[in-house]
């Protein structure tokens, strides 16, 4: 197993800056640290939404959390951002509300594939076209998928999932087949050859879903269909990253709104442990795999890589790319 970890016991990092600490809402208190909830994004129909006020449109601009990103030519995509237009599926749910918030903190164009566009705008606000796109869709419907969706998107990062076993989330047909199986199939059959990046979040485990404790997290299904989506992926020749988070932990913060999603911080946990192999076990704050996902659009060594992801007590590499190539290259 190969296994990186960024803290400062190891490698010297600049301090993350001091921020309003949001109170943890944990989805999940399963007794293993190993069993994590994924999030949900199912829909129907299809077209293109704009996001009408919710919140002031200056609101980026006035955040605290700036500070860590506060240099958007200097962060993770900054340098390209007047080129780059990122597809984020799953954009509401609570890894990809995160990656969202921060696409748009750092001036990056963003377009999001939703069930329900007016949930963007009780999170996002209102956003100029320029910034943020929305458009209705279902990636269990292929028929959803049209191409108009994916005309001159660059890099893709999808959030999509639900929760392990049967709960109201799984009204309407969504289940873990239909979401982590179906839903990838048909994104990724849908996708142009041209996309740069495609960035999936998945799940530690997926490929010992037979084995005690993980027999018992995919009683029905979630991780088999999970490593099917995967796999799909890999043959795809989609360039591609593939993030197996932990636990997660931190959020979700749908019940906020941007001003407040900026303002989120990972606590004490900002260090950043990686590794290969399926072998990691741990908890992730969300905050740090929605970075990941970011960061991973533009380094190169990541192309064709999956990795597990964990966050310990300590410093982290935060925004820097610099870090963060350094922490994916260690466990190459």
């Amino acid at each position: 197993m190969a296994v990186g970890c960024f803290n400062p016991v190891l490698t010297p990092l600049v301090s993350a800056p001091p921020g309003r600490r949001l109170r943890s809402a944990l989805l999940s208190r399963l007794p293993t640290a190993s069993f994590h909830r994924l999030l949900a994004c199912g829909s129907e129909g299809r077209g293109r939404w704009r996001l009408e006020a919710a919140a002031e449109p200056q609101a980026v601009q006035e955040q605290p959390a700036r500070t860590e990103a506060s240099d958007a030519t200097s962060t993770a995509g900054g340098s390209e951002a007047s080129s780059k237009l990122v597809l984020v599926v799953g954009g509401t749910g609570g890894v990809g509300q995160l990656v969202v918030a921060s696409l748009l903190s750092r001036n990056i164009k963003s377009r999001l594939l939703l069930r329900d566009p007016e949930k963007a705008s009780s999170l996002f606000g209102k956003q100029d076209e320029n910034s943020l796109q929305v458009y209705k869709g279902d990636t269990r419907n292929p028929n959803d998928l049209d191409p108009q969706i994916f005309e001159g998107v660059t890099h893709v990062i999808c959030c999509t999932g639900t929760t392990a076993f049967p709960s109201k989330r799984w009204d309407g047909d969504n289940t873990p087949e239909r979401v982590d199986w179906d839903g990838i199939r048909n994104l990724v059959s849908a996708l142009p050859q041209t996309i740069k990046r495609l960035v999936l979040v998945s799940s530690i485990g997926v490929t010992k879903y037979n084995e005690i404790p993980w027999s018992i997290m995919n009683l029905f299904g979630v991780l088999k269909y999970k490593k099917m989506g995967e796999d799909f992926v890999r043959n795809s020749g989609i360039p591609f990253t593939i993030i197996r988070p932990g636990r997660l932990t931190d959020g979700p913060y749908t019940s906020y709104d941007l001003n407040t999603l900026l303002k989120a911080t990972a606590g004490e946990r900002r260090a950043v442990v990686l590794g290969k192999g399926d072998q990691l076990v741990g908890e992730v704050s969300r905050l740090v795999v929605a970075e990941a996902c970011i960061q991973a659009l533009d380094i190169d060594s990541t192309e064709r890589q999956i990795y597990e992801i964990n966050s310990v007590k300590g410093e982290g590499p935060g925004t820097d790319p610099q870090k963060w190539e350094e922490l994916f290259r260690s466990v190459q």
